[in-house]
């Protein structure tokens, strides 16, 4: 861009670079140092001249968003169930369909005034473990991920927050100590061959990828959540697009009870859940009734 630009000239500019309308805006807010939701702002300044160092920034921000880095990369921030998560290329990026699982947990978690213990496997970012403690801060929330490197952004998020989730490391729940009322898990479940992870490239591997049918990791979860979960326990998972019948036919194989999947807003079947009891202990959801 020119040394002389403006708010408005600057925008052309990013639209004609291929950027979309949306991405452009939040792109120069980001540079300005203004928050996300002002993009009033824009229009109401779109003549005020941009400093030279506010267009240095621009120009690198807009050339990393055109080669196909995700904005939230380049900004640090991706909202979440309506929290503020700082990211970057340690961790995957939140997304709203995994807002399905979270709320599904909470809505488990509705008749029990005691405070349950909640696993977060494979928390990355700690989104999902820092949602639930948000939305009930009488939750006793542990996450767990194998990277250390994530559970450092997970970390930073709980005490910017100030949100009081507890951390471990491990590779799933070997070596895990305890039971909980409630597991939840986010993890890889993308085919090791499959083409959409050229379009993920960004993002670490470790956090997508499971093994040629990408159901390596929820294989060895349902196998050893049983010797994790208290009486009427459940287990929630998120997958992909088109593997909600896979996941439920190793939950069934697996004498899980009341298995079921939950659809996400575009109406695709997101999130697979069970419960584990050895009792005619009764579960109540608010769809159904299931007798584990």
């Amino acid at each position: 861009m020119p040394i002389t630009t403006t708010v408005a000239h600057a925008l052309r500019q990013l639209l004609a670079l291929g950027l979309e309308r949306l991405d452009a805006q939040l792109l120069l807010l980001h540079v300005l140092a203004r928050d996300a939701d002002d993009r009033a702002w824009l229009i109401a300044h779109d003549t005020d001249l941009l400093s030279p160092a506010t267009i240095a920034l621009l120009n690198a921000a807009a050339l990393r968003r055109a080669s196909g880095e995700p904005l939230a990369y380049i900004t640090g921030h991706k909202e979440f169930f309506g929290l503020d998560i700082q990211v970057d290329p340690r961790v995957l990026i939140p997304r709203p369909d995994t807002e399905t699982l979270v709320e599904w947990a909470l809505e488990l978690l509705a008749p029990t005034s005691h405070a349950a213990r909640v696993l977060d496997l494979g928390t990355g970012s700690g989104a999902i473990a820092l949602a639930l403690q948000h939305a009930r801060s009488d939750l006793d929330v542990l996450a767990l991920d194998f990277s250390s490197d994530a559970l450092a952004v997970a970390r930073a998020n709980a005490q910017r927050l100030q949100l009081p989730v507890g951390f471990v490391q491990g590779s799933w729940m070997s070596g895990l100590q305890g039971k909980f009322s409630l597991i939840v898990s986010n993890p890889p479940y993308i085919a090791s061959a499959d083409h959409h992870l050229a379009a993920l490239q960004f993002e670490p591997l470790t956090a997508l990828a499971s093994g040629s049918d990408g159901l390596d990791d929820i294989r060895t979860i349902i196998g050893q959540a049983p010797a994790h979960l208290l009486p009427g326990g459940w287990l929630l998972l998120e997958h992909g697009y088109d593997q909600a019948n896979m996941v439920r036919t190793l939950l069934e194989a697996a004498g899980w009870k009341g298995v079921q999947s939950r659809r996400d807003l575009s109406g695709t079947e997101r999130c697979t859940g069970a419960c584990f009891d050895d009792t005619d202990h009764l579960v109540q959801t608010t769809s159904l009734t299931v007798s584990c």
